[in-house]
Formats: C-alpha cells, structure tokens, sequence
C-alpha cells in the first residue's frame, strides 16, 4: 500500500533527521558504533551487542529471520540483521513504518490476510514473502520512536505470550545500547569542544602573556639600573620605592609564567614510557632538592605512560608546594611512592608539612585559590590546578587527603595503557 503508507509531517520528518543524527543513525554519519548498510562482512569476534540482540530474538521466537530498524524521513535502514543481509527501502515499502508510531506491539499470525500489509511488496514477492509478523517500536525515554525490532517468516505462525514478552525485552535492550552510542557522541562534541576551547586559551593567554611581559620586563630593567645606580644612596626613600616596585614586579612576570603554563595544560600529551623515580630525581635536581635514600626526598620507582614534560612540571609543582608548606616544627620529608594494579598506577606524594584542612581541600585545587596562612610562600594559587588539569590530561585525577602524622598527600591516578 505505498499511498496509504503511514507517514508524518514534513516539519516533523525534520525533526526526526534531527534527533536520528544526534543517535549517530543517519547513513554516513562520522562516529557511529555501527557500520553502514552494504559493507563489508564482519567476522563473528567483530559483531556488535546489536547483531548478537537479533539473534537472539531470531532464535527465541523460533523464525529464521530478525531486524533492528531505523526508520528516517524517507527510508528504513536495518542497521542489524540476523539471517539476511541489512538492507535498505523506501520508508512507504515499510512494514515497521506502517505501524511503529502506535507504539505498540503489532503481532500478525499471516501478513497476506491483514488489510496494512496484504499489498506491502514485502509480503506480495515483490521484495520478499513475510507472512509471520512481529514488530516492537524502539522508543526512548523522552518518547520518541527511532524504528522497530522485528521477528518475521515466509510461513504463518503463532507466537506464544512468552515469546512476545521476550521480544519487548530484547527491544528495550536495543534501546539501551542506541542510547549508550547518544550518550557517546554527544561526549565527543562536548570533548571537541573543550579542545577547541583550550587551544583558544593557550592563544590568548600566548598573546596576553606576550604583550604584558614586555612593558613589564622593560619596567624590571629601569628598576634594576636604579637599584644599581652608584648615585642612589641605600638609605634614599627612592631605594625602598624601587626594591618595591621590584618586588612587585617580578610576582606579577612569575604569575604571568603560571598564567601561560595553566593554560597550554592538555594540548597535544606525547606520552612515553617513563621512570617514576627519574623523573622526581629530575624535578628534584631542579629546585635543589636532596634527592635519595636518607635525603630529604626519596621515591619508589614505577613505569608510567605519561608525557614527560608535563609529568616534570606536575612533579616540580608539587615538591615547590613542600617546600613553600612546610612545618616550622619538624624538618622536611617527602615521599614519592606508587602502587600499580590492572586500572593503572597511583602515585602518592606525601609530605610532612602544615597540611591542608578537610574543608579546603577541593577547594584549593580550584585555579588562583590561595589559603593565605600565615607564614606561607608567595604563589599565584595556580600550583595545583596545574597538576590537577595535567593527571586529568593523562585520563587519570589528582585528589588530596592527610599524611599519617601530619601534612598533605597528594593523590595521582594514571589509567592503565591497553
């Protein structure tokens, strides 16, 4: 019957192409878990939880043929098939399309006798011989209908209340795994989205950083030929005004250097295997740190899949927070250690300083937050959010809790490489 084919509004075929699209279902359609219709065969380690759905519905209803369709603004596209080949019709040869908006289970013992679908070329031998017929819409959460899954024979048949229940179950899990690939894509964009936004980031703060660095070093170098200045007498009001601006100054240019290094975190990681214990050694050797057993800082080893220039500056950050944080009661300790399973490797680095409150531990990890403790180093409250931006960078967190004893330990996951 292709004039009395069940169709919908154009304005509500547009919206259907719309919600089709964000499900990845559309043919030719980048990201989609799916293959197009009219590939290659797969081989039976590669089929999809799809492709097994189907044959199990095929199986527990007893007939030699099952089909998950989609049904687009003009087209029915069996994105899985078991005992056929997935194939594609005009949306008015459709069985399904006839009956999937009703929303409801259509089950018809011999398709020949009922006036929908006598005429169909599917049941005529124009395409095919369907005589059984089953047919569960494929409907999700906010109500809308993306095709069927169908159960069909060349022979009639009488489907037990079992088989039909079991058919709106295999159903429902369809509709589970085509959500799980919506909520796929629509993490993707969300990830391309922030790629692109932090590559804008690095290019202002580039830019930013750029145009303010020079009127700024050039006011460093005045200030340093004026402390330097035989003429200037240390006791001169001008000699405490210059040590200020100075001062001043050089907080703003190191601010300006975190500023830059926060937001070039996440770009393009070139990972490598990587010794743990090397590169503390390497952040270690850059502060004038003592490094080794007995030291003031020692470390496990361990061989983490990591970039290395970031593994350092996140490592170099933290040791610079040890030491700007440490207790006036003990001397400093730091300890790097790590303990890998099958979900990766965490790295705890734990020191013995003044440690940080359970009520300000998220917090501090937030970008240009500063505890303003007395007796505490100068920073830009950027530390942190650095380290913490460069382990997510990587799949994996950084998370703060106590060190037994006293101080902070800092928390770092890095998933395991498959």
């Amino acid at each position: 019957m292709k004039g009395a084919s069940a169709r919908t509004l154009p304005e509500q075929d547009i919206d259907r192409q719309a919600v089709l699209k964000a499900y990845g279902l559309l043919p030719g359609q980048e990201g989609t878990a799916f293959p197009p219709v009219g590939g290659t065969a797969r081989a039976d380690t590669a089929r999809t939880a799809l492709d097994n759905l189907v044959d199990l519905a095929a199986k527990l209803c007893r007939v030699p043929y099952s089909v998950v369709n989609v049904i687009t603004a003009d087209q029915q596209r069996q994105i899985a098939a078991s005992g056929v080949e997935p194939g594609v019709c005009s949306r008015e040869d459709s069985m399904c399309a006839r009956v999937f908006l009703a929303r409801e289970t259509t089950v018809v013992r011999d398709a020949s006798g009922d006036p929908r679908f006598a005429n169909n070329p599917f049941v005529t031998g124009e395409i095919a011989r369907v005589r059984y017929y089953a047919s569960v819409p494929l409907v999700t959460a906010s109500g809308f209908v993306l095709g069927s899954l169908c159960v069909f024979s060349d022979r009639p048949a009488d489907p037990d209340p079992e088989q039909i229940a079991m058919l709106e179950l295999l159903a429902q899990q369809a509709v589970e795994l085509l959500e799980l690939q919506h909520r796929t894509l629509q993490l993707n964009v969300a990830l391309d989205e922030v790629r692109r936004s932090n590559a804008k980031l690095g290019e202002f703060a580039g830019r930013v950083s750029h145009d303010l660095r020079i009127p700024l070093t050039t006011i460093l170098g005045y200030v340093e030929l004026g402390e330097d200045d035989p003429d200037m007498p240390p006791e001169h009001p001008a000699a405490e005004y210059l040590q200020l601006i100075g001062s001043s100054g050089r907080r703003m240019l190191a601010m300006l250097e975190d500023v830059l290094d926060y937001s070039k975190v996440g770009g393009a990681l070139h990972q490598q295997p990587v010794s743990l214990r090397e590169a503390v050694s390497d952040a270690a050797r850059d502060l004038g740190i003592p490094f080794g057993s007995g030291a003031m800082l020692d470390s496990d080893d361990a061989r983490l899949q990591a970039d290395p220039l970031q593994l350092r500056a996140l490592l170099q950050n933290l040791l610079s927070n040890a030491l700007n944080y440490r207790s006036p009661e003990r001397p400093l300790e730091i300890r790097v250690t790590a303990a890998s399973n099958y979900h990766g490797t965490a790295v705890l680095v734990a020191d013995n300083g003044k440690g940080i409150r359970p009520e300000d531990r998220e917090r501090v990890l937030e970008p240009l937050v500063r505890l303003h403790r007395e007796g505490d180093g100068q920073g830009s409250g950027l530390g942190l959010a650095t380290c913490r931006r460069i382990a997510q960078a990587h799949g994996g967190d950084l998370t703060l809790t106590e060190t037994l004893g006293g101080g902070t330990t800092v928390v770092l996951t890095f998933p395991a490489v498959l």
